[in-house]
């Protein structure tokens, strides 16, 4: 039987910062470097607020491929019928309004994280790709990344029993004394805050860690408990954590889950505790290029102990790319990885952190409520 040719996915780009760039580089590295031999990637269009800043793109990230198509509206973007999935990579609170758009266009979508500003925008935006018939999916990258899916059938195997106890931090520094209100970090007209900005990558290792643990059968968490540190610069949240009960199903365990925004990281960024041993994933927990296991003998001593570094070309955006063009190809609305529900789970438990926190957005930021 003759091999299949590779399926292209051709790409619309909405915004041109610095998160679309990273993404647009990892489209056009070739997928052969990953072993990746059924789906490539082609960026056919790109979309800001002036042609100029779109063809500057083009210039910048694409080598000045004449192909690509440079629209001064994301409106062009939706409406190129060459377009097959599109990428938002604007702030976040406008992911609704951006993603909306993009579904009723009858386009694929893959959305930055967080996905949106609330679950009620995130539940309209589901109904509304069931009704068009569209994939959508929030862009949370780590899923995707070799080494997760490696912590994760290590942890399926059972070898280390049922997990206990984990924290997972992101922190960085962003000199908020020192920057523009306005900025995103720092502005609640934009979602500002450690919470949003961050809060998604300690969420997806509770996830991974947790939520998708054979022995927790997709059950939800029994309690959210959070609290936050905010700054006086604009009220926004500073710092914040919060914790995760798992005891619905059998498995019985917690997530302690941390960011902050006037700090670095932690090392290592994320500790997952299990009966039989501990999994240690190294910072940035975004984008990890090792992780440690720890297997125990029967006394709680460590009788082995394991490494393994993690190399590709690339930055690692498009092994989330790959899911969304296998997705696409299979006819697949929704991801077997990174699912509607993990992306509901996440935005719920945030609504309830902030309601907890009495961070309160501004008038207008949420589309649906």
């Amino acid at each position: 039987m003759a091999n299949l040719k590779p399926l292209e996915l051709k790409w619309g780009i909405i915004a041109t910062g610095r998160i679309s760039g990273d993404f647009v580089k990892d489209l056009l590295v070739d997928p052969k470097t990953r072993d990746v031999h059924d789906v490539t990637h082609k960026v056919v269009a790109i979309g800001s607020r002036s042609v100029d800043s779109a063809q500057k793109f083009i210039e910048t990230y694409i080598g000045g491929d004449k192909s690509v198509k440079a629209y001064g509206s994301y409106q062009g973007v939706y409406d190129d019928p060459n377009v097959d999935a599109i990428y938002i990579g604007t702030p976040h609170t406008s992911h609704y309004e951006n993603a909306r758009d993009g579904i009723l266009a009858k386009k694929h979508v893959l959305c930055e994280k967080p996905v949106t500003s609330n679950a009620a925008e995130l539940r309209s935006l589901l109904d509304l790709a069931k009704e068009n018939k569209v994939f959508f999916m929030e862009a949370l990258w780590t899923r995707f990344q070799p080494l997760t899916r490696e912590v994760r059938r290590i942890a399926d195997s059972g070898v280390l029993g049922e997990p206990v106890l984990m924290h997972a931090d992101l922190a960085f520094d962003a000199n908020i004394d020192n920057i523009p209100k306005t900025h995103r970090m720092l502005d609640p007209n934009l979602g500002g805050g450690a919470l949003l900005d961050l809060g998604p990558y300690p969420m997806i290792w509770a996830i991974v860690g947790l939520y998708e643990h054979p022995s927790n059968g997709f059950a939800g968490p029994s309690s959210v408990s959070g609290a936050m540190v905010k700054t006086p610069i604009t009220g926004v949240d500073s710092a914040t954590s919060w914790t995760l009960t798992f005891d619905k199903s059998g498995m019985q365990a917690q997530a302690n889950l941390t960011v902050s925004m006037v700090i670095p990281s932690n090392q290592p960024g994320v500790t997952i505790r299990y009966r039989k041993g501990v999994i240690k994933v190294a910072s940035p927990i975004f984008c990890p290029k090792w992780f440690e296991v720890q297997y125990f003998d029967d006394n709680g001593n460590v009788w082995k102990e394991e490494k393994r570094t993690y190399e590709y070309v690339g930055s690692g955006w498009h092994f989330e790319a790959d899911e969304v063009a296998r997705c696409v190809r299979e006819g697949k609305l929704q991801s077997d990885l990174w699912g509607w529900d993990k992306s509901l789970l996440e935005m719920e438990t945030f609504d309830e952190v902030r309601k907890q926190g009495g961070y309160v957005y501004p008038p207008g930021v949420e589309k649906v409520v």
